[in-house]
């Protein structure tokens, strides 16, 4: 292989054995590992953050077959381009298409490709950054098994760069280096599960430093963190991803952790999402913090609205003061879901009709049809409320609201509803 090829090129595994970590796809007696055993592959998508090895797994895969395979792009190949494919696997009996952005298949595309996935003409193994069940067509999914391809972990990012370091064939192995343990660490963690990113870096590292008196090349962590920079840094505001971020961010306040919430909350900012913060935290404060706190709700909106006007890096502070705030309060969720179950009984009762005293009685004739004659004025009496009926009568034994009494608040709420509520069933 060329060494004007980029390391990472390099070093992509010729078979599934050589593939780093995905175990849990490509382990022993996992499909994956079932299907290359048995030589009986069906079409699958891979999908998974960028530098994951997504292409080079299917590489590995198609090349631990008897099966011919070709690469294609769903942008860059046109129709004539899978025409033409599917000459090839028609002389072959079979052919793998690795089909790289996938999800990018236009429905033309799509229309020839499905026939020929159906019969098991064209086995394509295809590879996106993107959610399969957001991004590609159900049509396509249905002849597919979906696999999710994980970044790597720590110590699988640190192998794979040691053997990258010491492969005489592919990797580094014709230089004498030696790499600090700092240095290799900073590799490892920096790259972020970015292998492509990780042995860049390396390659970069090893060819921009002298060798010493002995001929040795040192990788010093300086070294490292001069040739990667920085950590990666992945969030894509319109994909998968961002939507698991934000999940993780209000699961975090409801479950009063404010470790993990300023967590999220930081890879919200560095991506520069303020609007998808802001609605996040009122919604938040509403529909967890609830009758728990209510000034929740007005003080999330007034730091989100800080936020805006100041603008980051300024505007992290009042979002950090909410977070924290909307983590450490009570929490009850028993208003909305009060209304929830109001909504689902009266779609179930359909509209009954409005008690004749609670109707319109601001019109002449009103009080001929009964209309609020029984009607009893709760500020007359010295309590402020009157135990009369106030639901329609098909609906009139019903509670929806639940109160919790874990904050003073709605405790007190609570104390008044229990007394009134029974005073109300007797009417």
């Amino acid at each position: 292989m060329s060494s004007k090829q980029p390391l990472a090129y390099r070093m992509r595994p010729g078979s599934i054995e050589e593939v780093a970590g995905q175990e849990h796809i490509l382990g022993e007696g996992k499909m994956i590992a079932r299907m290359v055993e048995t030589k009986k592959l069906s079409s699958m998508i891979l999908y998974g953050p960028p530098g994951t090895g997504k292409t080079s797994i299917a590489s590995a895969i198609a090349g631990s077959t008897d099966i011919a395979y070709k690469k294609m792009n769903a942008v860059m190949n046109n129709k004539k381009d899978m025409e033409l494919a599917v000459q090839e696997a028609k002389m072959s009996d079979q052919l793998i298409v690795i089909m790289d952005e996938v999800h990018r298949l236009d429905k033309t595309k799509q229309d020839f490709l499905l026939p020929y996935l159906e019969s098991g003409l064209i086995i394509m193994i295809g590879a996106t950054t993107a959610n399969p069940y957001h991004a590609i067509n159900p049509a396509i999914r249905s002849r597919t098994h979906i696999f999710e391809v994980l970044p790597l972990s720590i110590p699988e990012m640190k192998q794979l760069i040691e053997r990258s370091l010491r492969d005489p064939q592919n990797g580094m192995g014709a230089y004498r280096t030696e790499i600090t343990g700092e240095a290799h660490t900073h590799l490892a963690e920096a790259g972020g599960g970015d292998v492509r990113a990780a042995l860049n870096a390396l390659e970069l590292a090893v060819l921009s430093t002298k060798p010493d008196d002995d001929g040795i090349i040192r990788i010093t962590q300086r070294v490292a963190e001069e040739c990667i920079q920085q950590k990666r840094f992945t969030h894509d505001k319109d994909g998968d991803h961002h939507y698991d971020v934000l999940s993780a961010f209000q699961k975090s306040i409801r479950g009063s952790d404010p470790d993990a919430a300023l967590h999220y909350l930081a890879r919200l900012i560095e991506a520069g999402d303020l609007i998808s913060i802001g609605r996040r935290l009122i919604v938040t404060a509403y529909e967890d913090i609830g009758l728990a706190n209510p000034q929740a709700g007005p003080r999330a909106l007034a730091a989100v609205e800080a936020a805006e006007r100041l603008g980051f890096p300024e505007g992290r502070i009042p979002l950090a003061d909410a977070v924290i705030e909307l983590c450490l309060s009570p929490k009850s969720n028993s208003a909305y879901k009060a209304l929830d179950a109001a909504r689902e009984a009266m779609l179930k009762a359909g509209t009954p009709a409005i008690p004749a005293h609670l109707r319109d009685s601001h019109y002449k004739g009103a009080g001929a049809l009964g209309r609020g004659n029984e009607y009893e004025y709760p500020h007359n009496d010295e309590r402020g409320w009157v135990p009369q009926q106030y639901l329609p009568d098909k609906l009139k034994n019903e509670q929806y609201y639940e109160p919790k009494n874990n904050s003073k608040f709605e405790k007190a709420l609570a104390d008044v509803y229990h007394q009134i509520k029974p005073a109300k069933k007797k009417t």
